[in-house]
């Protein structure tokens, strides 16, 4: 894995994580792939499937604004911001045409940018992330569930047993969980914080979640692939009408996941996924 600066939107620095050796040829190898995380993700949680992935593709993940090693300006985390700096590192990479894999808000950066630039995009992974506004209720709970956190945490240890175990939010133990919220952790001179701001997390989650997005799934001209897991955020009524509406989407499901699909179910992920890339993608 080695590191690549992209200049995102407003002069942005952006971290993006490049797996493998490069391919001599694009085509040879078929088409780049650019791995979005969400929220409160990282390009590393992407590791396991960009492990295989390289394989065939030029595979990227994306620290995305606010997040990982990119810079965390004060302003602006709207969508509009979110898409370009997107575009930008399909653009300065050389990725393009790619196939853009996100998960959650990383899908709905994807889905955005496949609409607005269908010449940059080849296909499209939506992993578990709705097309339909969430509403203020919905935000009213983040902000409830951040002021929650017992930040900072001692050891790492805690961090994986509160959001494994011990977070309100968990229904039943979660080890992968709690791995996956270890990843976004740097310690400081108190002990360990999340690598982002909570309060500009919620400012991006605020820019999405009152507003439903079927238009634009409607403008995504590309192969798309909708994944959920099932027992995720993304309803299977939902997903369904988000194929139906994809003017080429297809449906998969993973059992035994819950929203973190790619991180809870590696396996079972890839085996989602693969025949897509293999299959409406490369024939």
């Amino acid at each position: 894995m080695r590191r690549i600066d992209v200049i995102g939107a407003g002069g942005t620095g952006l971290a993006a994580w490049e797996f493998g050796e490069p391919p001599k040829t694009q085509e040879a190898e078929g088409p780049g792939v650019l791995l979005l995380h969400g929220l409160m993700g990282c390009a590393t949680h992407w590791a396991g499937t960009a492990s295989w992935l390289a394989e065939r593709h030029r595979t990227v993940a994306l620290d995305q604004r606010g997040h990982g090693e990119s810079d965390k300006p004060v302003a602006p985390y709207t969508r509009e911001a979110y898409v370009e700096d997107a575009e930008a590192a399909l653009v300065q990479l050389g990725l393009a045409p790619a196939v853009l894999v996100g998960h959650s808000m990383g899908a709905l950066t994807a889905w955005q940018l496949a609409a607005r630039r269908p010449d940059l995009v080849r296909g499209l992974v939506i992993c578990d992330m709705r097309a339909s506004a969430l509403g203020a209720a919905s935000q009213r709970e983040w902000t409830d569930w951040f002021r929650t956190w017992p930040v900072p945490f001692a050891t790492l240890d805690d961090v994986r047993r509160w959001f494994g175990e011990d977070d309100p939010w968990v229904e039943r133990p979660n080890p992968a969980r709690g791995a996956f919220y270890a990843e976004v952790m740097a310690r400081r001179e108190d002990g360990w914080r999340p690598v982002f701001d909570p309060a500009r997390m919620l400012t991006s989650r605020e820019t999405w979640v009152h507003d439903a997005h079927w238009e634009e799934l409607a403008q995504v001209q590309c192969p798309a692939l909708v994944v959920r897991g099932l027992d995720g955020q993304l309803g299977r009524a939902e997903a369904q009408e988000m194929v139906r509406v994809l003017p080429h989407g297809t449906y998969a499901e993973v059992p035994e996941a819950g929203h973190l699909v790619h991180y809870d179910q590696p396996s079972a992920w890839r085996a989602a996924i693969e025949p897509f890339l293999h299959g409406a993608l490369i024939g």
